[in-house]
């Protein structure tokens, strides 16, 4: 009888001690995520950024953060990297990217906290995520790269300024 206990108990340790492994073990790496090096901080109401190529993940930015949301039109990087300052991933898209893939990604980012979600004039990559130094290009919305993405980078570890809003800002969101 002593022997069940004594079986049991190990057993139980050993499942116990492989969960809390599961938990804790570090999860493997977003494939095609850019780290950059740290960027740059600081607030200039008179810096500007060109579109194209891919927006930035950070740098130097505008006293006023982003609303975030769903916008149709392009938002001024300005703002947007500092919304990226306060834990926001900022989804852009290429313009002529297909309205199907457009909405797959506002059906991700509606309800979705610390979200900004706009086209990107003359972007080189179909859809590029950013996040506070970090960055994601994919082909298309159906890519599960998106989901992991913002699952580890909204308010992510890269965040300058956990705690602050991405509300209150400038922007008018349309969904």
């Amino acid at each position: 009888m002593t022997w069940i206990i004594a079986g049991a108990v190990a057993l139980a340790v050993i499942g116990l001690g492989y969960l809390l492994y599961l938990n804790v073990r570090p999860e493997p790496p977003i494939e095609g995520v850019v780290v950059f090096p740290r960027p740059s901080r600081g607030h200039d109401h008179t810096v500007s950024y060109d579109f194209g190529g891919l927006p930035p993940v950070g740098g130097v930015h505008n006293d006023t953060w982003q609303n975030c949301g769903i916008y149709d039109e392009p938002v001024e990087a300005k703002h947007a990297v500092h919304s990226m300052e306060h834990g926001a991933v900022w989804v852009t898209y290429a313009p002529n990217l297909p309205a199907d893939q457009i909405e797959s990604l506002k059906e991700r980012a509606r309800g979705t906290s610390f979200v900004l979600l706009s086209p990107w004039p003359d972007q080189t990559s179909p859809i590029a995520l950013s996040a506070w130094g970090i960055q994601l290009s994919v082909d298309s919305a159906d890519d599960g790269r998106i989901d992991r993405f913002l699952e580890k980078y909204i308010v992510g570890p890269q965040t300058p300024e956990r705690g602050a809003t991405c509300d209150r800002g400038t922007g008018t969101p349309t969904g």
